[in-house]
């Protein structure tokens, strides 16, 4: 597990664990203890009852992007803005997870008995999906609905980025959403590295993940904040877990991860699919300094978008025109390695070459470039 990996890195990198700071509200805890306590809850199969609000909060620097408001669950819609999801644990692979828009709201609900609903209030459709033995509740949510993501799931990514160049210390007396709260500061030392600092809130009570902050060097607040508003531990109404379509919905049968390329399991990915995206990427670095790069050319942005939705996407909500909104923004670069154009947010870089990569890491320029130039 990630995190486990970043207690074997807390322990071997010196005096990286500070004392405690703040008004004690919890039993003190050192970093290592604490990083210990998340790989143990990574490690269960579900994470406790519970319910909640969660908002999260982006504010990178970006320009102004062709996204509707009513398109909450769309990827692109989390690059700016403020955005609510609500979550139902109910153990037993009974999971809910709702996002609200505006005027539409997107729901995944796992009924504990091998299936799984995501109802489109937009476009009044609804999708059952029969969920594959040892792969339902949470474990499906990433490939059903990749934007719902939670502080758990940001900690996680978070903490595979933490290692040996990290210094990590421990604040107590915090209190988030109405609960008693240790806070794990993870600094980087890699000086390319785009990120200050991440502060990783930890319930006192069961060390579950209450709020993730990242912070951009040269800022004072977060470019990036997922966190609980409101949590509950305890298990929610069994109501919360059941779903019937509504009268005139148009409703669609498909099959998760079976992986055989029927027609009812469009949306997998097969593992010969996957061994061939893993062939084409190269990373440099590590850490806080990692770069990945793929082969992308910009002439792909002009092909049209569509989705599941039935093409929706060709509006302005298109990944297509909100990438080329980006890239008005882009800087022209060259140097050794060829030519291209960089783009810098306050978290993450993106260089674009013309001879047809991407490279892209919460790093600098700079840094992109050097990679850019290894054969």
């Amino acid at each position: 597990m990630a995190a486990i990996a970043v207690v074997g890195a807390a322990v071997g990198t010196g005096p990286v664990i500070a004392a405690v700071q703040g008004d004690p509200t919890l039993p003190d805890r050192t970093a290592e203890q604490l990083l210990a306590e998340v790989a143990k809850t990574a490690r269960q199969s579900q994470p406790p009852a519970m319910s909640g609000t969660v908002v999260e909060t982006a504010s990178l620097g970006l320009p102004s992007l062709p996204i509707p408001g009513g398109s909450s669950s769309s990827p692109m819609s989390l690059l700016s803005g403020s955005h609510t999801l609500k979550v139902w644990y109910g153990g037993d692979d009974r999971l809910r997870l709702a996002l609200p828009g505006p005027m539409s709201e997107t729901d995944l609900i796992s009924t504990g008995k091998g299936e799984a609903w995501v109802w489109q209030s937009d476009a009044n459709t609804a999708t059952r999906y029969k969920l594959p033995e040892g792969k339902a509740g949470a474990h499906a949510t990433p490939s059903v609905l990749p934007t719902a993501k939670t502080p758990s799931d940001v900690a996680a990514e978070v903490l595979k980025a933490a290692d040996g160049n990290t210094s990590i210390r421990v604040e107590n007396g915090q209190h988030i959403a109405g609960r008693a709260a240790y806070q794990l500061v993870l600094t980087p030392k890699a000086s390319t590295s785009l990120v200050k600092e991440v502060r990783l809130a930890l319930d006192g009570e069961n060390y579950i993940p209450l709020r993730v902050q990242i912070y951009a060097k040269g800022t004072a607040e977060p470019a990036f904040e997922v966190g609980f508003t409101q949590v509950t531990f305890s298990t929610p109404a069994p109501e919360n877990f059941a779903f019937t379509p509504p009268a005139g919905a148009k409703v669609e049968e498909k099959t998760l991860g079976a992986g055989d390329g029927s027609s009812g399991d469009q949306g997998a990915e097969t593992p010969q699919a996957a061994d061939a995206a893993r062939s084409k990427l190269r990373t440099f670095g590590s850490g806080w300094g990692t770069i990945a790069e793929v082969p992308f050319s910009l002439a792909d942005l002009a092909k049209p978008a569509t989705g599941e939705r039935g093409g929706k996407w060709g509006g302005e909500g298109d990944p297509a025109k909100v990438a080329d909104s980006l890239l008005k923004s882009a800087k022209q670069v060259s140097g050794p390695w060829g030519s291209g154009k960089v783009l810098q947010t306050k978290l993450v870089s993106a260089l674009f070459t013309d001879d047809g990569r991407l490279l892209v890491g919460a790093v600098t320029p700079e840094a992109l470039a050097e990679a850019a130039g290894q054969k």
